[in-house]
């Protein structure tokens, strides 16, 4: 099976899974059920699309397929932010209340820490991937730990309103940005597509992408500010999906077993919106919303992480 057969398979599933998750059980509340199930798929595709896109792209600069980019704290970050505003201003405040603003500070902020967190990692000779690994968990476990402090002080009330954005659910989609991320998200497509040549020559490594007249460190800066974008986007409309990046980009390079990134980013965006409304369909029909679909993709991508470290032990 050629790669061009595997994406039109995937393309396939994609769109049958969709279309089920839409009409399924509709009877005739036409104009009442589709256009709210419309709004919940195109955030699933959107989210879908942002995850696995910026996890490749970590990947690849980083050259290690176990690490996502919620090792560099991008997620706790957001964590602490929701609940910095609630516990100094209270959830009636104008940034709590007023969605766009929040999504925007939240955007600006991660890629300021994005930016920051470059200079102090990859500025230096000598600092390796592990060096990242090890700050990154020290920075993620630091946020969260300000993060509990507050949230615990906090009134029981307003708790319920970090709460909600502490998991990622598709029950309760911010459908308010979505139109802003939309635009964000093309924004930042069309500003990555001038870098979109590079990343075959960048999974090679630092060294030979250098010898080969790539300007690494330009490059990688700019790709980080990308990933920083996407991650916010994602996580702001739905909350943070931990191990969905892992498990989609390692699926997709199971399955593509390709190299080239334009064949890569197509496989892991269509295996993660084929996982996204495959789970919502199973916490809606199956568990009958007993569950959230963050339990089901971190159980699932908990497990298929634990088979990669084996694996790569052997």
């Amino acid at each position: 099976m050629n790669k061009k057969t595997k994406i039109s398979l995937l393309a396939v599933m994609a769109i049958a899974l969709i279309l089920l998750f839409i009409f399924l059980n509709i009877g005739n509340n036409w104009g009442y059920i589709v256009p709210r199930r419309g709004m919940k798929i195109l955030a699933i595709v959107i989210t879908g699309a942002a995850i696995a896109f910026s996890t490749v792209v970590f990947q690849t600069i980083t050259n290690n397929r176990i690490l996502t980019p919620s090792i560099i704290g991008l997620d706790s970050l957001y964590l602490l932010l929701q609940t910095f505003i609630v516990f100094v201003f209270g959830s009636t405040s104008f940034i709590v209340m007023n969605k766009n603003m929040n999504f925007l500070l939240s955007v600006s902020l991660m890629i300021i820490f994005a930016g920051v967190f470059y200079k102090i990692l990859f500025k230096k000779e000598g600092r390796n991937i592990y060096f990242l690994l090890l700050i990154g968990l020290i920075v993620g476990t630091f946020f969260q730990s300000i993060s509990t402090f507050m949230q615990v002080l906090i009134d029981p009330n307003e708790f319920m309103i970090v709460q909600d954005r502490m998991f990622a659910s598709f029950n309760n989609v911010n459908t308010d940005i979505i139109t802003l991320a939309i635009i964000l998200l093309l924004a930042t497509t069309l500003y990555f597509l001038r870098f979109m040549k590079y990343l075959d020559v960048l999974s090679l490594g630092r060294d030979e992408a250098v010898n080969l007249g790539v300007d690494y460190d330009y490059v990688v800066k700019r790709l980080l500010v990308v990933i920083a974008i996407l991650v916010s986007v994602a996580t702001a409309l739905v909350g943070p999906i931990t191990f969905l990046g892992l498990l989609v980009a390692n699926v997709a390079y199971e399955f593509m077993k390709t190299y080239q990134h334009k064949y890569l980013f197509l496989g892991s965006i269509l295996i993660a919106i084929v996982a996204l409304v495959g789970g919502q369909l199973l916490v809606e029909r199956v568990f009958t919303f007993s569950t959230t679909i963050s339990v089901i993709i971190d159980f699932v991508g908990g497990v298929y992480f634990i088979y990669l470290l084996l694996r790569g032990n052997k």
